[in-house]
Parts: structure tokens; C-alpha cells; sequence
């Protein structure tokens, strides 16, 4: 996702993260700050990592200072070793203290995902498979984190369920079949939209392929099971069109397995659902 896309929501989104944190106030600092006292804040990684979100944690910072001054910075993609420094601000000490938490917080979480997603694609390295992430975000920062899957060298899947049709499971048992599913939803589009279908078998992928699909998703299947459907689909008179996917229990150990079974996309819900936050600390001292 570009950063552009990120910039729609960000000020809004930030100011409110910098409420729930600040409150009525940062009573601590007030009673021990001075008002006019300068300071200068150093991001430092301490641990190897993918930089990712820098930007953002300045801008809740300048929220509360407008006339914070960056002295130095390194660009979200940067790796960064135990030690190096992100970027060090200087500006009032009751902001930097007041927006350590939040920007903090965003900081080690974007880079955790950004680091992770960063493996994952260099796992796949020389095969054509693409690093997908998935909508299991945390509510509220689906832009900020699948922003940093980007910054990872992955790719967006969904943004939301208005941006593709993708038939999974539970609408499958509801509707009572994927042949039902499918030919509901055909009857039901308002709009041209991305149709995809989830199936679980061999046998289901047959009944999907009898419909003009612009993807399949492969779920939960080992990669041999993988290879087989892909050969499946491809030997379909439109396989060369339909984009193969595979999800459900990737992790780093068996990713290369899925990408080398010639899927075209492998989305990984972990890249955003239990990716740790790195370690980045924000050190303040007098300027």
C-alpha cells in the first residue's frame, strides 16, 4: 500500500491514539518539567530489524509540538542493527515525553511486521510466489500495518469486504454447496469485483473450476496436495488466467515448500495477527 494511502486517515487516527494515552493530561511530566525545557529524543534500535513507521511516529510527536525539529532519520525499508539509530528530534520535553508511548508503540509494532514480512519474501526468494497478509489486523490500525507488509516487500491482499468477492468457507455451509455459493453470488453482483473461492479439497477445486473463477484459495492443504491442484488448475482451459492461492498453516519452516509448488500468492495472517514488536527504545535527554 503506498504511504499515500496511509496519509488519509493518519492525523485523525493519531490524535486519537494520543488521547487514549494522555488523557487530561500527562500529570507526571507536568509536575516535574518545566514548561520551556528542551530536549532531544533518539529512536534506537535494539535488536536487528526492517524500519517501518518512522514517519508516523514523528507525526505524533510534531502533534504535540509543532515546532519539533528532525535532526536526523533513516527511511522506512532501512535495516537497522542492534544500536542504530532511527531518527533523533528535538523539540519541547513535555511533547517528546507526553508521545513517547504512542510513537513508540507504532513504531515496534510496524517494524515487527515489516521484519517478519521481510523474511517470509526472502524465503520465497527465485520462485514466482508473492507474500500476501491477510484482514487479520488489529481494529483500528489495518492502515498503519498493512502499510508495513509493504514495507516488507510484501503485498496487500483485501483491504476490506467491499474490495473482492472471496467465497470461504462459512459462506459455503450457509449457502449449502460451492456451486450454490457461487451462482448466488453471480446473480448477487452489483459491481465488478475480484471473484475468488476458497476450497479445501481436490475435489472441491473441480466443482469451483466448472465457473469462471479470477482465483482460487487454496486452504489448509500440505504442499503436495498444493502442487496437485495447481497442476489441476492449470490444466484448466482458463488456468493460465485464474491466480492460485495458498493459506493455513504457512509459517517460515515450510514456506518455500508452498512457493516451489507453483502457487502464485501465499497469504499469511501471522504477518499482522502474532507478529512480536521489535525492540526500539526512544531515549530523552536534555538539549
Amino acid at each position: 500500500m503506498p504511504l499515500s494511502l496511509v496519509r488519509i486517515s493518519r492525523q485523525e487516527a493519531l490524535k486519537s491514539f494520543l488521547g487514549e494515552d494522555i488523557g487530561q493530561g500527562d500529570v507526571t511530566t507536568l509536575a516535574i518539567v518545566p514548561p520551556d525545557q528542551q530536549a532531544i529524543g533518539h529512536f534506537i534500535a535494539k535488536a536487528p530489524l526492517v524500519l517501518a513507521g518512522i514517519d508516523l511516529a514523528i507525526d505524533a510527536l510534531t502533534l504535540l509540538d509543532e515546532g519539533l525539529i528532525v535532526e536526523s532519520r533513516r527511511r522506512d525499508g532501512d535495516e537497522l542493527r542492534e544500536g542504530d539509530l532511527a531518527a533523533s528530534i528535538r523539540g519541547q520535553a513535555r511533547a517528546l515525553l507526553a508521545g513517547e508511548r504512542v510513537a513508540t508503540n507504532l513504531l515496534q509494532r510496524l517494524c515487527g511486521i515489516a521484519t517478519l514480512t521481510k523474511h517470509f519474501v526472502a524465503a520465497v526468494r527465485g520462485t514466482p510466489a508473492k507474500i500476501l497478509d491477510t484482514r487479520k489486523t488489529t481494529p483500528g490500525l489495518r492502515v498503519f500495518e498493512k502499510y508495513a507488509v509493504t514495507v516488507g516487500g510484501g503485498i496487500n491482499h483485501r483491504f476490506g469486504l467491499d474490495d473482492a468477492i472471496l467465497i470461504k468457507d462459512n459462506h459455503i455451509r450457509l449457502a449449502g454447496g460451492i456451486s450454490a455459493a457461487i451462482e448466488t453470488a453471480r446473480q448477487h453482483e452489483s459491481r465488478p469485483h475480484r471473484f475468488e473461492v476458497e476450497v479445501t479439497t481436490l475435489e472441491e477445486l473441480q466443482e469451483a473450476l466448472r465457473y469462471a473463477l479470477d482465483a482460487v484459495l487454496l486452504d489448509n492443504m500440505d504442499p503436495g496436495t498444493v502442487r496437485q491442484a495447481v497442476t489441476c488448475v492449470r490444466a484448466h482451459e482458463r488456468g493460465n488466467t485464474i491466480v492460485v492461492e495458498a493459506s493455513g498453516g504457512i509459517n517460515l519452516d515450510n514456506v518455500r515448500a508452498f512457493a516451489e509448488a507453483g502457487v502464485d500468492w501465499i497469504s499469511i495472517g501471522a504477518l499482522t495477527q502474532a507478529v512480536p514488536a521489535v525492540d526500539m527504545s526512544f531515549k530523552i535527554h536534555p538539549a
